[in-house]
């Protein structure tokens, strides 16, 4: 996850170095679009994920092999079709976005290029957690380490050499995305030695409803992160200009990378959650809660500790070039950086009831967090305390959110037996 964030994190480097601060501005701009098309990956992948490692753990492999295939075909199909919308309404969509004259044509080179790889990049999405699984997580990080440093190398050339401009950037990516998605489609439809792999589909209905619903809470958090940069964009814009939405963008660039960490470990720890729930191990599910709470708590302090010691060097990195938009940046830093503190706890907390085949919940604890209070606080704190008050929405939805997180687990404690 850390490694599929940098995508975005290099793009940005090159585009704000190499090109100017509104291209960097428009790419941020479109990539809460584009994440929010690649979220059907993300919620088949999770959804999937928990409900394949169930069966996996009720000894029924035939069973999981089934509903694996039909998740990943079924998301082939809604990739094209997604494209195809996407590509078709794209320059409408930027309006609505609220997109300036002046940001509108690298908006419109980013997008076009970057819709191209969106179903490779949903299967990407997809299988890092499907091949958790499938009891393969290292080859799921050794494809994605090798998308990634191809993105590097392939931004440096396309942007900083041969000076392709946005139009690099996102041809970087996409042939990076496509490395990501491609390869394990290919190792899945050949004989592996792995436990899952793409068969004759499964034929009934109910196991990709039960899949979607308990995917929903990811969906939602995807959906709602890219609805609410979205807003915060927006009202950015109104308040700062593209100079508000440039330092918007370096921050959700590390914030990329620092979260990434969190939904990385809820992700990696998932599987084993629903394999022991299926065979019903309540003794190692008290273990994994209490192993996991103890080390987002570590990493929680370690990164709210790096962000505020960073947040000067990162911004110089990023704008350096300009220093109004350079200050602007480190004030954000710091105080954006205090939802890390609570963040992962809310994050897990949600993949823990995806986990354990309860979506409702699951989708509850996303939904408040991220539509909710985000929302909210990101509407009203502005109007109080302007720019101030948009970079303080996320640290005090992540406040409210380990309330709803907390009584969620607490309530549910009895029925899963978790501690």
């Amino acid at each position: 996850m850390v490694f599929t964030s940098i995508y975005g994190v290099v793009d940005g480097f090159f585009i704000s170095n190499y090109v100017n601060s509104i291209g960097f501005a428009a790419v941020n701009l479109i990539l809460p679009f584009i994440m929010i098309l690649s979220t059907i990956g993300f919620m088949i992948g999770t959804g999937g994920s928990a409900l394949v490692a169930k069966y996996l753990g009720e000894g029924k492999k035939e069973e999981a092999n089934k509903i694996f295939s039909l998740l990943i075909y079924v998301l082939i199909g809604t990739g094209i079709v997604l494209t195809i919308l996407g590509q078709l309404f794209l320059k409408q969509i930027l309006v609505l976005l609220g997109a300036t004259e002046a940001m509108m044509d690298y908006c419109i080179d980013y997008g076009r290029v970057g819709l191209i790889s969106l179903v490779p990049f949903m299967l990407q999405v997809a299988f890092q957690e499907l091949l958790i699984a499938s009891e393969k997580p290292k080859l799921g990080l050794k494809i994605t380490l090798l998308a990634g440093c191809t993105n590097m190398v392939l931004d440096f050339l396309f942007v900083g050499v041969l000076s392709w401009g946005v139009i690099g950037a996102a041809a970087a990516t996409a042939v990076s995305e496509c490395i990501g998605g491609i390869i394990p489609l290919i190792y899945f439809l050949s004989p592996n030695k792995s436990l899952l792999r793409l068969t004759t589909p499964s034929k009934n209905p109910r196991y990709l409803g039960n899949a979607l619903l308990n995917g929903a809470s990811e969906f939602m958090t995807t959906v709602s992160m890219s609805l609410v940069n979205m807003i915060y964009n927006y009202k950015l814009i109104l308040l700062a200009g593209e100079d508000g939405v440039a330092a918007y963008g370096v921050i959700m660039y590390v914030a990329f990378v620092f979260i990434s960490m969190f939904i990385g470990y809820s992700i990696g720890a998932a599987p084993i959650i629903s394999f022991n729930y299926g065979s019903g191990n309540t003794s190692e599910l008290k273990n994994m809660l209490k192993k996991s709470l103890v080390i987002i708590g570590i990493f929680s302090i370690i990164m709210l500790a790096a962000s505020e010691l960073l947040a000067g060097p990162l911004s110089h990195l990023f704008v350096g070039y300009d220093t109004k938009l350079c200050a602007l940046t480190k004030r954000a830093f710091a105080l954006f950086s205090l939802s890390y503190l609570l963040a992962g706890f809310n994050i897990f907390a949600s993949a823990l009831f995806t986990a354990l085949n309860n979506g409702l919940i699951s989708a509850f604890i996303s939904f408040s967090r991220v539509l909710l209070f985000q929302v909210l606080f990101v509407m009203i704190l502005p109007v109080f305390l302007g720019t101030d008050g948009i970079w303080i929405s996320m640290p005090l939805a992540e406040v409210f959110s380990i309330i709803v997180s907390a009584f969620c687990i607490i309530k549910a404690r009895n029925r899963y037996q978790y501690y």
